[in-house]
């Protein structure tokens, strides 16, 4: 592929997200850059709430310094909310998000917590050495991040492993299943099945 082929690539993948940012009820953005990367990262974060740093530039295909900029400029104008989750910085479109919803899509974004959450929500009667033989991981590592799952209010270890507040968590994987992975669009087609109504 040559040099002008990426930069069309490129130019693409930022108008396809920028159309998305200016279509968004952002409230601070003034879309007063001569790039099209601003609208793009927020179209970009709007689409997938919860993608840290590193995610928004490789899918973006932006400089290291360009995205800090526009990021930095993005949260500054109050178009986008910054948290810190570990060492990552995670990004959400302002006041869309509760505490409790940012923290779930922090842990939906990483593939081995989002496999244990989709697990359980499919089956809450699986064990420990059942979701990680469905995960292909090892035991000690399901312990590891149902420890922190539980520590983040997301999931409960008194009886056997349950998610706390399993329709917040099935709400976002299935509003945002596109941006998941295949297990979470497969949940999300039979969601329906699994709400469980109770006037």
């Amino acid at each position: 592929m040559t040099d002008e082929g990426v930069d069309e690539d490129k130019r693409a993948t930022l108008r396809r997200f920028a159309a998305l940012g200016a279509a968004a009820p952002f409230s601070g953005f003034t879309g007063e850059s001569d790039s099209d990367a601003p609208d793009a990262i927020a179209g970009y974060v709007s689409a997938t709430p919860g993608a840290h740093f590193s995610k928004i530039r490789d899918d973006l295909q932006l400089g290291t310094g360009e995205t800090q900029h526009h990021l930095r400029r993005l949260v500054g104008d109050g178009t986008l909310e910054q948290r810190a989750d570990g060492d990552y910085q995670r990004y959400f479109p302002a006041g869309q998000f509760s505490t409790f919803e940012q923290v779930t899509l922090g842990y939906l974004r990483r593939d081995t917590p989002r496999g244990m959450l989709v697990a359980l929500l499919r089956d809450p009667d699986l064990t420990a050495s059942e979701i990680a033989t469905q995960l292909g991981v090892s035991a000690p590592t399901v312990s590891n991040y149902a420890a922190d799952l539980e520590a983040a209010g997301l999931l409960s270890r008194t009886d056997g492993y349950t998610v706390q507040d399993p329709e917040t968590v099935l709400l976002l994987l299935v509003r945002y299943a596109d941006s998941f992975d295949a297990d979470a669009a497969t949940l999300a087609s039979v969601a329906d099945e699994l709400v469980q109504y109770d006037p």
